[in-house]
This record gives structure tokens, C-alpha cells and sequence, in this order.
């Protein structure tokens, strides 16, 4: 038997998310966020399943938008941290890229650049996460000097929010009437709601908007079926995306008081059947998993027992009473274990989760 450890993914599932997502916010069109991989998805493979859905892509930088152009995809590609050295423009403007802008030396770099076509913009509003973007008072100046280049095409204008994922914090009202407030006069399309905006409907464009044809979701963690918000029923209609899974390799018993794994972490209370599951923290499973996370075997829910080694982790196998377990499928997140209860026990979220995925992870896709 072959060490396994398999990423299946549900390329249908993604489309259905991201159909979704645009659907929760009607007529508003949808960058498809497939940065980092697609979350680990795989961004090639993500990107021409939605090739025939997807109003446009974002990724992170030039690297990650080449890869797809090399791959054939064709949509506009948004990047979400614009460029980073001025020689990028070139290859922006010819291959239909779009770019962030989010301070004044990227402003002052695309003013001097000559390009072959001018390129689609999207103007970053620092209104209140901190991170990038123009601070209000200075936005309109920002918009201004864009608007007087040739290299410039159009102007979208963006803000991104910082808790659109608690429902009891007022931050994303006010990021939203500070944002609205700023470009009241200026003209152009808006983007504001990420996932968990549209899966709380926070920012519902309907009410944000002057043109909503125009206006921009930026759908992310949602399209892989984990939601950032919880309890949610907007959120239990996404579909898991990834089904992680892995395999008993061994099975022992072990007596009252004996440990195991490292350090001892979890000992016995009662003679207990345990097995040892080829997955571990090389492959991408957190290495801070908790006693108890959870984990479903051969149809029947069970827990982790114990640390998580490099190549191993080991679980409870005493609902198999009898049975030689050896080759069981263990399923580590997917359809019966969220990837947001493992993270939970982990003291992460699923996106970091997604993203851990390493190379040893064979990923096999499925429509």
C-alpha cells in the first residue's frame, strides 16, 4: 500500500460558490480571488473551471498572473498589490492586467512609464484597515492625478475591510460611510464587499452603489466552501471544496496510562485501540492540532490522539472494536469534518489550512 495523502478537488464545487456568491449579490460582477494557489487549490486548474463563469481573476502579484496567462486564460486579472517595480507595467498593459494602486510611488512610476495601451486601475482607500491604501484625505488627490494620465484607462474605486467577519462590530459600517462619504463626487465603479461582507450582507451593493451594474465583489474564502463568519445560515449553503484525506497505516493497543506520541501529550485511560494515519505537519496538517480534533474514519467519527508528528499523527480507534482497521481512509477535513472545526482545535482559520498544503499532497480533481 502507497503512502497516501490526497487533496481530492471539487472543481463543480468551487463554480457553484462563486455562482453563488454573485447571486447573493445581484447584479454586482465577481473577482474570482484565486492568489496563493487558489488557497491551495490549485490556481490553474481553479481558473479554467471557471474560465466559462468568471467575470474576472485576482491574484496577488505579476508572478501569479503570469502563470495563468501561460496557461491560457484569458479573463482580466487583478492585481491585488498592483506592481512592485515599474518594469511590470509593460508586461501589464500588453497582456490585459488590471492593477491596484495603492501609493504614491506606484502613481509616480506609472506617470513616467510609456505603455502600448492604457491599463484599467483600481484606487486602494485605506479606510481603516491599515494596511494599504490612500487615506481619505488624501484619495481625491490620488484619483486626480490618475484621471490626467493618458496611461490610465479607468478608475475603480476599492477599500477592503477589516471585520467584516464579527456582526457585533461596527467597524465595517464605518469604513463604508467613510468610504461612500470620500469618492461621493468622483465618478466610477466601487469595490468593497469580500466574503464575509457578501455572506453577511453587510455591504449589500444594492445600497452602496450609484451604478450596481458596475460595482465589484471580491468573493475569496467562500468560493473554496469554508465561510470566515460563523454560524451563518447565508454560509451553510457553501459546498467544501477540498476533501483532504489520508490512511490508517498502523493499528496497536495501548493500556491505562501509556502515552503517546511525542512528549506524551495524551495518555490512556482505559485499554484503548488506537492507529496511526499517514498524514502529518510535512504534508500540511497543523502541527498544533489539539487532543480531540476531529477526524471521520470509514464512516464513523473519531478524534486525534495525541501530537502531530512530521509524517503521522495517531487516532482513536476504539469505535472499530474488533476490526483490523489497516487501510482505513481518514478523512481530515472535506464533506463530514469542516476544515473550520479542525482550525478551530488548531487555533488557526481554513484559510491557513488551504494554504499549508505541501508537494507530498497529492492533488487529484474531480468535476
Amino acid at each position: 500500500m502507497a503512502r497516501t495523502a490526497t487533496a481530492v478537488i471539487k472543481l463543480n464545487a468551487i463554480k457553484q460558490n462563486y455562482l453563488y456568491a454573485k447571486s447573493l449579490a445581484k447584479p454586482a460582477k465577481a473577482i474570482a480571488t484565486v492568489k496563493a494557489n487558489a488557497y491551495g487549490h490549485g490556481a490553474i486548474e481553479v481558473a479554467t473551471a471557471l474560465a466559462d463563469v468568471a467575470d474576472a481573476f485576482g491574484v496577488a502579484c505579476i508572478e501569479e498572473a503570469k502563470e495563468l496567462r501561460d496557461a491560457g486564460i484569458k479573463q482580466p486579472i487583478l492585481l491585488l498589490e498592483g506592481f512592485f517595480t515599474a518594469d511590470e507595467l509593460t508586461y501589464i498593459s500588453e497582456n490585459n492586467l488590471w492593477c491596484v494602486i495603492h501609493t504614491q510611488y506606484q502613481l509616480d512610476a506609472l506617470k513616467k512609464t510609456q505603455l502600448t495601451k492604457p491599463i484599467n486601475v483600481w484606487l486602494k482607500m485605506d479606510s481603516g484597515m491599515h494596511r494599504l491604501g490612500f487615506l481619505p484625505d488624501e484619495y481625491a488627490h490620488a484619483w486626480q492625478q490618475l484621471d490626467q494620465m493618458n496611461q490610465v484607462e479607468q478608475i475603480v474605486h476599492m477599500s477592503h475591510f477589516s471585520s467584516a467577519d464579527d456582526v457585533t462590530s461596527s467597524a465595517t459600517q464605518h469604513q463604508t460611510a467613510l468610504f461612500l462619504n470620500t469618492i461621493n463626487h468622483l465618478p466610477g465603479a466601487i469595490s468593497l464587499a469580500n466574503s464575509s461582507a457578501i455572506l453577511t450582507n453587510t455591504v449589500n451593493p444594492a445600497n452602496t452603489v450609484r451604478d450596481i451594474k458596475n460595482s465589484w465583489i471580491r468573493p475569496g474564502i467562500m468560493m473554496y466552501g469554508a465561510s470566515p463568519v460563523e454560524d451563518n445560515d447565508i454560509a451553510n449553503t457553501l459546498k467544501p471544496a477540498m476533501l483532504f484525506n489520508a490512511k490508517v497505516i498502523a493499528q496497536r493497543t495501548v493500556n491505562i496510562n501509556d502515552g503517546v506520541g511525542y512528549n506524551a501529550l495524551w495518555k490512556a485511560k482505559s485499554t484503548t485501540q488506537i492507529g496511526t494515519v499517514s498524514i502529518g505537519y510535512a504534508d500540511g496538517y497543523p502541527r498544533h492540532a489539539a487532543n480531540g480534533t476531529p477526524v471521520y474514519i470509514n464512516g464513523k467519527k473519531s478524534r486525534i490522539l495525541g501530537r502531530v508528528s512530521m509524517d503521522m499523527l495517531m487516532v482513536d480507534l476504539s469505535m472499530f472494536e474488533g476490526q483490523n482497521c489497516v487501510g482505513f481512509d481518514v478523512e481530515l477535513w472535506g464533506n463530514n469534518i469542516l476544515a473550520n472545526q479542525v482550525a478551530k482545535h488548531s487555533e488557526t482559520i481554513a484559510y491557513a489550512l488551504f494554504c499549508a498544503l505541501t508537494r507530498r499532497v497529492n492533488k487529484q480533481y474531480i468535476s
